[in-house]
Order: structure tokens, then C-alpha cells, then sequence
């Protein structure tokens, strides 16, 4: 019997753990058709031997073979892969600055196309509902939510979150320049908050994969925030370019705080909205 190796000695990418992962992530890429193969090694190898941890597999290669084999399996590796980490109002000087730097230019438009990549479930997507009616701009204005992963869509269409969240959700509400009180968007029971339906009236969820889908729409604004940071330097130039492709001239792009357009060969076509907070509008 093939026996657990520590856990600190997996973290160590040798040639040929490197080999099992490249070998991995090509057949998930073909039975599936979600590629991760440029997506950030270390990212991926951490969870990779999380979930080895967790079914007790040995080796990358005895993971490979249960792909192969088992579909629940491929599923749930998937399910692990999808970067699900968000709150409602996350990083509040994002929203207030949003409010005061993005909004004004929005007000302009007899419609609003905004796009939240990767929108795990939806807490930022409902964030963003809240500020544009509190903005007068709900009712023009159609917000498209995409995620890779179908099974956290399925999540963010309910608008259900754990009341003991919000209390930090208040805050971060209140910091963004909140306008009324945080609980007015929402009815309670003992267990979770439930947000009201008025606010996905104007969301459409769909499954997209930035990595391998086209672009479906132009948009006014795109906000792609801490996902590119789990690509590669070469994924996250392509991804760019998608995105840029898929704004409106004069259109915004938002992306996380540890993430940037400085060394990508776009910024040229962006000038910079509010640098603290990743907002960049196109030039052309």
C-alpha cells in the first residue's frame, strides 16, 4: 500500500510532481473542458493535495486516475478549483469610490450593461444591486453575473446568505457610503438573511469560463476583481484582452486591490480612474 507523504514535501514542486499536475489538469481540460492549465500552480497544487488530504489519495498520479474514472470525482475537483471567496461590500473604499468616481458617468446612459466576472455566490453581484437603486439607476440598468461554476450560480440566484454575516456585511455597507439602513434589503429567520426578489429582477446568472468562452455582450462596466490573480502572467494577458474587447468605448473595468494593469500591454488603451482602488476607464 502506497503511503501519505507530508504534506510539506508536497507543497515542493519537483519535475516530477510538476509532470503529474501538467498530466492532471490536461485530461480534466478534455473531459470536461475547463482548462486550468495556465492557472497559477501554486493555487492549484494547494488544492489539489486538500482534496488528496481529504479522500486520503496518495499520489497526483491516483488522483489523476480517479478523473479518469470516476465523473463525481472529476465534479468535485472541479468544485474545489472554482475560487469561491467574496463578501457583500468587499473592500469598502472599492464601492464608495465607485459611487463617486463610476456613477456619475452612468447616470448618462438610457441603459446600463454591467458584467460581474466570476461572481462566486453573488454577494458582490448584490452589492452592487443595492448601490445602483439607491443610485436611481436599478431600473435602467442590467447586471450579468458569471461564474465557471454552475453549483455556486445555483447559490447566487436564491440571494440566501448566513445571518451571522451580517453583521460585518453592515459595516462594510455603511463604510461604502450606504445610504439607508443595511436591513431593509433583507428578512431574517434564526439561520439566514433572505434578500428581496426586487433586487434580482434586473440580474441575469449564467455560467461562463473566462478561460475558454467568448465574449457575449458589450458592457459600460466590467468588474473582474481577484480572480485574474489566480492565472498566469500569460492567461491574465489573454483575459485582458477579452475584457477590453468586451467594453463599451469609455467604458469602466474593475479589478481587485492586488491586481493591475500596470505591466499589461492594454494600459495603454485605459487611463486610470481611481488607482487605490484597480478603476480604469477606456480610452478608444
Amino acid at each position: 500500500m502506497e503511503q501519505m507523504q507530508p504534506l510539506e514535501q508536497k507543497i515542493q514542486l519537483d519535475k516530477q510532481t510538476k509532470l503529474e499536475i501538467e498530466l492532471l489538469l490536461e485530461a480534466i481540460y478534455r473531459l470536461s473542458g475547463f482548462d486550468f492549465r495556465q492557472y497559477n500552480r501554486s493555487s492549484i497544487s494547494r488544492r489539489i493535495y486538500n482534496r488528496m488530504k481529504i479522500n486520503n489519495i496518495p499520489t497526483i498520479s491516483r488522483v489523476l486516475e480517479k478523473v479518469i474514472h470516476d465523473k463525481a470525482f472529476l465534479e468535485q475537483l472541479l468544485n474545489d478549483f472554482s475560487i469561491n471567496v467574496t463578501e457583500m461590500f468587499r473592500n469598502p473604499s472599492f464601492f464608495k469610490t465607485f459611487r463617486e468616481k463610476v456613477i456619475p458617468s452612468l447616470r448618462d446612459y438610457p441603459e446600463i450593461r454591467i458584467w460581474h466576472a466570476g461572481c462566486a455566490t453573488g454577494e458582490e453581484v448584490y452589492s452592487m444591486a443595492i448601490l445602483l437603486q439607491e443610485e436611481g439607476l436599478m431600473e435602467r440598468a442590467m447586471i450579468y453575473a458569471t461564474d465557471m461554476n454552475e453549483q455556486v450560480l445555483e447559490k447566487a440566484k436564491k440571494g440566501i446568505f448566513p445571518i451571522h454575516k451580517m453583521q460585518a456585511y453592515t459595516k462594510n455597507y455603511m463604510l461604502a457610503g450606504g445610504a439607508h439602513a443595511f436591513s431593509e434589503y433583507y428578512k431574517t429567520d434564526y439561520q439566514y438573511a433572505y434578500f428581496h426578489p426586487t433586487l434580482l429582477k434586473n440580474i441575469i446568472f449564467a455560467q461562463h469560463n473566462l478561460v475558454t468562452d467568448q465574449s457575449f455582450n458589450e458592457f459600460h462596466v466590467i468588474l473582474c476583481r481577484n480572480v485574474l490573480i489566480y492565472f498566469s502572467p500569460q492567461l491574465q494577458s489573454y483575459v485582458h484582452q477579452l475584457l477590453y474587447e468586451s467594453l463599451s468605448d469609455q467604458g469602466f473595468l474593475c479589478l481587485g486591490d492586488k491586481e493591475t494593469l500596470r505591466f499589461e500591454e492594454v494600459i495603454s488603451n485605459y487611463a486610470e480612474i481611481a488607482c487605490n482602488e484597480r478603476i480604469y476607464q477606456k480610452k478608444h
